[in-house]
Parts: structure tokens; C-alpha cells; sequence
């Protein structure tokens, strides 16, 4: 039911409302008596949002409604309002037809597999805690949770001067950035910023590919970068001052250079580049690799001795702040960065670049692709890593290869010090992959 981040998939098949009682009846059931509520504008999060109310409250929840808000707005708002739990009815970046379910623990981080568990196994068991009619819990709606939304990204963070950015919100929830990065004295240029959940003008993730406008804009002006957000404005990627697209790698290494001290480590998912790794070797801090998704992220970078924790998609987490990612805040950040260390195109320029490749292969059992993959290769290679799916490192280089925990797609990753090695182990991976389909499709026992 749950993947990386949460449960998401298609309304109406995958989502429906049905479901959205269950979650919400299977949350109440868990203790958790005060939840709030959020959602990005995808038309179908609305009959969503009345579905989870209606479960939660059957089961003797009270629910504080914040309306259409980013998804971080609705984890900081679990401490806000003293509540319980949170649940986002978002499907981020996923494409319009989607829609999902994500939950929030009471420290504002990302439930993962113990809490996803506990919920899952009641609506597997119809296993609910309803109440009597005098207890049935109360709703309400909270409309000041931008604001504080804003006012805490304010407080968290100083830019010198008055750097210019452009904002492309990409139609979702995040237009409270440009409200952020105007009180803390940005000039501000706001694109695609009228909530809508179809996303018009362009796909809902914050692509090279999916950015084009905004890097024209950026290298057509005077701005000093552009930042994208995807549809729950959770993500936050950018563009340098001439146009071009930074890539999540480079701009995790940026942000984890700046944050971590010497003998520090930052959290980053197990497919993160090596340049993060060499860029924090000149500051004396260290990577420590976590499974896919912001929730383990957070959970690592939770611990004592972590200043930092990203993932390349664009999830950012400043432990210190909140264990959300938090795309109006890596604005605010990447901008005090920008107006106290210089061009964005110059600090890119000083990361390590290392060849990358990441591409995806549609899988319909895509966890049953990884394990027949990690069959062929059990005795195969010396240095075998099971953190998540599975990861073959080599002293030049690496592979990945993970079953998305979002959509039906294996993912491949291979990274190496040069573009011909990277092109070999990807090739390698890749015929592995290739391989472990067919022996499904044909029926090949293991």
C-alpha cells in the first residue's frame, strides 16, 4: 500500500475515497486523537480530504482542515496545533490523473515502515475503533497555516541584499515562496502561479526537461537564479543566472557543504552522486546513505552528529528547522546562499563532477525485477550493498538498480569517473534488468 512516499497511484483505481475512509479510520484506531488535514489542488484531493475527515472522525478524531496548502505546511502544522499526526492528500509530482495519501508523525516527519505498518495491517483486517455517536471527533478549518508557514521560513533565515529570483510554482501549492522570499528582501518574479492540479503549463516534477521556461526567463532577465517547485512544493530544484538547469547532485553538494562541519555526516538516499561525498571530504564531513525516500532521509538525519539531509529529486531537510523537506525553505536558503557566497553558476562550478546516468524501465512487479536481479548477482560481485534494491560498487564506479516505491518503473543508476565506465556499468545494469523481465514474462523459476 505505501511506497517511498506514501501511498499514491490513480484516482479512482489506485486512490479512491474508499481507501481515504479506511486510512483515516485505521489512524484514529492507531491514538492518534487531533490530525490535521492539508492538500495540493488537484481537483480529486477535495473528495479525499471529506473521505480521511469522515474516517478519522468516525473513529473519535478531531480533524483541523488547512484547505489547499504545501505539504510541508501541513508537517509543520502536526507541532502547531499540538496534534497527533498529519495527512497530505497529494501526489507531489506525480502527473494530474494521480493522487495519494501521505502521513505525518508528531515530530513533523514523514511516517516510515513501523507506523506505515500499523496502519496498513487495520485496513487489511477491517480492524477499526469506531466510536458512539456523542464522541464522534469535531472538524475545523485553520486558515492561518500559510502564514505561519512564511513567518517560520522568515525567522529561519538572513539574505544579505537583494538578490532577484524567479519562482515557477509549476501551477501547485507553493506560491507562498515568492511571499517568503519578498520579506526577507528578494526581488521576486512569480511564473505558472495560480493553483491548478492539472498543471498546464507544464508536468508537475521540476525537471531539466519540465523547466525550459523557467531557464529561458532566467537567462532572458536580470535574475540572479530561478527555483522550480513541484506540486506540493516539497521539492525545490534551480536555475543558475545564465539559464541553466542545476542538477539535484549538485545542488544537494552545495547545501551539504554549507551545513555540515568537520566530523559531521549528511543523510542522502543509497543513489546519490560521489560528488556530494568528494565535496564534503573538503569540509572533513561524511555521507551516510539511507534508503529512497524523505522519510528515512529524516529519520537519519535525526540522529546526533547529522547537520543535513537531501535526496537529488529535491527534498531538502534541515533537521534543526523541520524534518519535512521543505521547498520554500531551500528557496530562502539557496538565496542567502547565493547573496553571501556569490553567483549560483560560480558555486556550481566549483562541485566535482562526476558522469551520472539515471534512467527508468517500465516493470509491473517491479520489487519482483530488483529481487531477480539481486538472484543473478548474489555470487557475482565482492561489493553488494541491500540498503535498497540493489547497489554494486566498484572502486572507479557504481550501479544501482531499485523498484520505484511510486510508480510501476525500475530504476537505474550508474555513476563513474569517466564517461566510458559509467556507460559500461549502466550497459551492465541495464542487461540486467533486461534479463530478470524476460525470465518473469517467460515464467523462468529462479
Amino acid at each position: 500500500m505505501f511506497g517511498t512516499s506514501g501511498i499514491r497511484g490513480e484516482f479512482g483505481t489506485d486512490v479512491t475515497a474508499a481507501l481515504a475512509v479506511d486510512v483515516g479510520r485505521a489512524l484514529a484506531s492507531t491514538g492518534r486523537s487531533r490530525v490535521v488535514v492539508g492538500r495540493d489542488p488537484r481537483e480529486t484531493g477535495a473528495p479525499l480530504v471529506d473521505a480521511l475527515a469522515a474516517g478519522l472522525r468516525e473513529c473519535g478524531a478531531d480533524v483541523a482542515d488547512l484547505g489547499e496548502v504545501p505539504t510541508p505546511t501541513v508537517a509543520r502544522a502536526v507541532g502547531w496545533l499540538d496534534a497527533d499526526a498529519g495527512v497530505a492528500v497529494t501526489a507531489s509530482h506525480n502527473p494530474p490523473e494521480d493522487n495519494g495519501i501521505k502521513l505525518w508523525d508528531a515530530d513533523g516527519a514523514a511516517f516510515t515502515s513501523g507506523d506505515q505498518t500499523a496502519v496498513v495491517e487495520r485496513v487489511e483486517r477491517d480492524d477499526y475503533e469506531s466510536v458512539g455517536w456523542r464522541d464522534v471527533g469535531d472538524r475545523w478549518t485553520e486558515p492561518d497555516a500559510r502564514r505561519r508557514h512564511v513567518d517560520a521560513v522568515v525567522d529561519a533565515v538572513d539574505v544579505d541584499g537583494r538578490p532577484e529570483v524567479v519562482v515557477d510554482v509549476g501551477h501547485g501549492s507553493g506560491r507562498l515562496t515568492t511571499d517568503a522570499l519578498r520579506r526577507l528582501g528578494c526581488e521576486v518574479t512569480a511564473l505558472h502561479a495560480r493553483p491548478d492540479g492539472s498543471f498546464p503549463a507544464r508536468p508537475s516534477e521540476p525537471t531539466a526537461d519540465h523547466c525550459e521556461a523557467l531557464c529561458e526567463v532566467v537567462a532572458d532577465g536580470d535574475a540572479d537564479f530561478g527555483v522550480a517547485h513541484d506540486g506540493d512544493a516539497d521539492r525545490m530544484l534551480a536555475v543558475t543566472g545564465d539559464g541553466a538547469f542545476v542538477s539535484g547532485d549538485v545542488l544537494l553538494a552545495l547545501f551539504a557543504r554549507r551545513e555540515a562541519s568537520p566530523g559531521e555526516q549528511v543523510a542522502v538516499p543509497i543513489d546519490t552522486s560521489m560528488a556530494v561525498r568528494e565535496a564534503l571530504a573538503g569540509v572533513g564531513a561524511t555521507v551516510t546513505f539511507t534508503r529512497v525516500g524523505d522519510g528515512f532521509v529524516a529519520d537519519r538525519a535525526s540522529d546526533d552528529g547529522v547537520a543535513f539531509g537531501g535526496e537529488p529529486s529535491g527534498a531538502w531537510i534541515w533537521p534543526a528547522l523541520s524534518l519535512c523537506p521543505d521547498g520554500t525553505l531551500a528557496a530562502a536558503k539557496l538565496a542567502a546562499l547565493v547573496a553571501d557566497r556569490g553567483p549560483l553558476s560560480d558555486l556550481v562550478a566549483g562541485v566535482p563532477s562526476v558522469p551520472i546516468r539515471r534512467e527508468n524501465v517500465p516493470a509491473a512487479d517491479n520489487d519482483a525485477v530488483v529481487e531477480r536481479v539481486r538472484s543473478r548477482i548474489a555470487d557475482r560481485y565482492e561489493n553488494v550493498t541491500n540498503v535498497d534494491g540493489v547497489r554494486v560498487d566498484h572502486d572507479d564506479g557504481w550501479f544501482l538498480v531499485r523498484a520505484s516505491g511510486t510508480q510501476p518503473l525500475v530504476r537505474i543508476t550508474a555513476q563513474a569517473d569517466d564517461d566510458a565506465r559509467m556507460t559500461s556499468l549502466f550497459d551492465t545494469a541495464s542487461e540486467l534488468v533486461e534479463a530478470a523481465i524476460d525470465d518473469l514474462d517467460a515464467g523462468v523459476k529462479r
